[in-house]
């Protein structure tokens, strides 16, 4: 790992980890292992890196925020560049390509994973402008407004996943509130009457910068320290009092709200490591200063459950949030409630009265409803992001006319994920079960039961092909339970029900797929593409394990399902007899099993993309019942002699009657009318003998 003469050009910390661009390789450093790793997987030279890192909740949405890096060349043409992404932290990368990537134009000057957008950006530059083009519709089709880019501007995405950006080099100083499709000059407030447009016209040299998800902080060569807000809306910076606080290897950071340190290394000359010298600034106390002519906040209180939370929004689901907004005295609030990705996720707010203080100021309440756009019914088709991709958004809650002085009242924010509730799950209703009837016994089942499939019942490739050997098969009692029970000759369809939190929700009517998972075929369907009224040719389990992009024989879901009733298909009904394979939606298909008795274990999987986003699935059992073995002898042994049979029986009726009536017919009549009266005679002599020996006594 010895790289000569180091030189680092880009840092990023990705939850436990610190990357290090060094001499254009990336090399990692796990501060809680404390052990050193070089990344696998970059064939090309890097200059950067970029990431961001969610610290709401162990969500999976949030984790794989924090794990999501790129690596870049920086200046490199776009067309031609090499970009590498990594969902590992940055252990191991793959190529990543961007849609129309050789169609760009310019030098790439940056790459990022904008969250709180569910966007890829990517920063062009060209003859001094900059814009960011988007990888995902409805930003895909056009660039965010061009800006100046003068120099080589770091770029600083601020915590939090509200899409704040902040771009700077010693001579400049932007921002962007919306992820970079507009970015402007910050500007630079000076005593009470001097404001300038930006950092080049107030001659001013930046050294550091720091942010925290509501604050910007600036450190000058000049000594001097700046500090704006980052709220909704615009605002300036502020100059505090020049101090003694710069030198060239000052860092700037934030501790808390409010709360600025400035850290200087001090060298030992006997011991390697740093020592700290420390300058804290408590913001809210500097801002109090009568020379500053800092209005006094018009608010006393924005309090709401939701900040700092995380909340998911599946598939027509909804969320209410609540807050509470309390004036001054005399003094009037204009609250303001903003969703960083207006494309996924819509809301509604309504302000009320809702009481006083006990010093009598108004209680303002407000109820937010959130859902996604889609389902509002209020947005163009163009403006709105896919509904089958999963997205994420913030919600900020902040006072519009809200003076800077307001340190501590910083804004409301929660973390939304559009995408699956991991609460979710399905149940197949089992109301009457084979152990229910006493068909099996559950103390048996749970005793190591095992039972065979005979070899031409099933077939191990799920190919409908018979197996060369009979296949023993244990059951599972404890993640199946007693099987439920279906005859055999009724058309069967399972109940699937949503349940949440271990509630139960709903009856699912969306469409789901089944598959025995050993590979029984000893059943069909009652529906046909064509009896399904298909428009275009169905899936089914062949043609998606044939597609190399699927792994595994359960692959089958939302995200790769197809409705063979969408418009949009336009694959053609070439088989319009072949078995419809897709249960529930807009058709009546059953499953209609073959003559067997026996257990079968069913994988379920819901492939309606616009029920959940969660891929929901489970197996169960059922138990077939009711068929009467199927016949050693062939059909066509019984069938032939029983057919021959019947055929001489219908000519026989028909033939004797009438030759009874000829010549042949009378002398075969005669030849058999004095055998029958003999035996008439001895018949009754018989009877007759009978009745004497019946009469007599027993000792004669």
């Amino acid at each position: 790992m010895k790289v000569g003469t180091p030189e680092v050009t880009s840092a990023h910390i990705a939850d436990s980890v610190l990357l290090l661009v060094v001499n254009q390789k990336i090399y990692i450093y796990d501060y809680e292992a404390n052990s050193w790793n070089a990344s696998i997987g970059i064939e090309h030279p890097v200059s950067h890196v970029s990431g961001d890192n969610c610290c709401y909740s162990g969500h999976p949405f949030c984790v794989d925020i924090s794990n999501s890096v790129f690596a870049y060349l920086h200046g490199d043409q776009i067309s031609q560049t090499n970009v590498y992404f990594s969902n590992t932290q940055g252990y191991r990368f793959q190529k990543f390509a961007y849609e129309r990537q050789a169609e760009l134009v310019g030098s790439l000057g940056g790459i990022f994973y904008f969250h709180s957008l569910s966007q890829v950006g990517v920063l062009l530059i060209d003859q001094g402008k900059a814009r960011f083009g988007y990888s995902e519709h409805p930003l895909n089709s056009s660039f965010g407004l061009p800006f100046d880019y003068n120099g080589t501007l770091d770029i600083l995405i601020t915590p939090g996943q509200k899409g704040i950006l902040i771009f700077w080099f010693e001579k400049s100083l932007l921002v962007s509130r919306n992820s970079g499709q507009l970015v402007y000059p910050v500007h630079v407030k000076e005593g009470p009457n001097t404001l300038y447009s930006s950092i080049s016209e107030a001659n001013i040299t930046i050294h550091s910068v720091a942010a925290n998800e509501y604050e910007l902080a600036v450190l000058t060569q000049e000594n001097n320290l700046y500090y704006c807000s980052l709220g909704i809306l615009s605002s300036s910076l502020i100059k505090f009092a020049g101090q003694n606080l710069w030198s060239q290897e000052a860092a700037l950071m934030f501790t808390d709200v409010g709360r600025v340190e400035i850290l200087t290394p001090l060298p030992d000359s006997v011991f390697p490591a740093f020592d700290f010298q420390k300058c804290p600034v408590n913001i809210q106390a500097v801002l109090m200063d009568p020379q500053l002519q800092v209005d006094v906040c018009k608010a006393e209180l924005l309090q709401g459950e939701f900040d700092n939370k995380m909340y998911t929004i599946d598939m027509n689901s909804k969320l209410e949030l609540t807050a509470l907004m309390i004036p001054r005295p005399g003094m009037s609030l204009v609250p303001l409630v903003m969703v960083s990705n207006p494309h996924s996720l819509g809301l509604q707010a309504i302000i009320y009265e809702g009481g006083y203080t006990y010093d009598g100021n108004t209680k303002h309440r407000l109820n937010i409803s959130l859902r996604q756009q889609h389902h509002w019914g209020r947005a163009d088709p163009n403006f709105t992001s896919s509904i089958k991709r999963p997205t994420g958004s913030t919600i900020t809650l902040d006072i519009a006319n809200k003076e800077i002085s307001c340190v501590d009242l910083k804004p409301l924010t929660a973390l939304i994920s559009v995408g699956c509730d991991q609460e979710k799950k399905i149940v197949i209703q089992n109301e009457i079960s084979a152990c229910h009837k006493g068909i099996l016994d559950p103390v048996g089942l749970q005793d190591n039961y095992s039972y065979v499939i005979e070899k031409e019942a099933y077939d191990p490739n799920f190919q409908g092909q018979k197996a060369s050997e009979d296949l023993v098969v244990d059951y599972q009692y404890q993640k199946l339970g007693c099987p439920h029970l279906v005859y055999y000759n009724t058309p069967w369809k399972p109940v699937v029900e949503l349940w949440r939190e271990g509630k139960f929700q709903e009856v699912i009517k969306a469409e789901f797929v089944l598959l025995e998972v050993h590979g029984l075929f000893t059943y069909t369907y009652s529906l046909t593409a064509q009896t399904a009224l298909c428009r275009a040719q169905p899936q089914n389990w062949t043609t998606i394990m044939e597609n190399p992009g699927n792994k595994g024989p359960f692959a089958w879901n939302r995200e790769n399902y197809v409705s063979c009733h969408d418009p949009d298909n336009d694959a053609p009904l070439r088989w319009p007899n072949v078995p419809y394979q897709i249960l529930g939606g807009p058709t009546a298909n059953k499953v209609i099993f073959d003559q067997r008795n026996g257990i079968y274990v069913f994988y379920v999987s819901i492939v309606d993309p616009y029920y959940s986003y969660c891929h929901l699935e489970t197996t169960f059992s059922v138990y077939v019942y009711g068929a009467f073995p199927l016949s050693i002898i062939p059909a066509t042994v019984t069938i032939i002699p029983l057919m021959v049979a019947m055929l001489l029986s219908v000519w026989l009726a028909y033939a004797v009657p009438k030759l009874l009536h000829t010549e042949k017919g009378l002398r075969f009549k005669g030849f058999w009318i004095h055998p029958c009266r003999r035996c008439r005679k001895a018949c009754a002599c018989f009877r007759g003998r009978c009745r004497v020996h019946q009469g007599s006594p027993a000792w004669s």
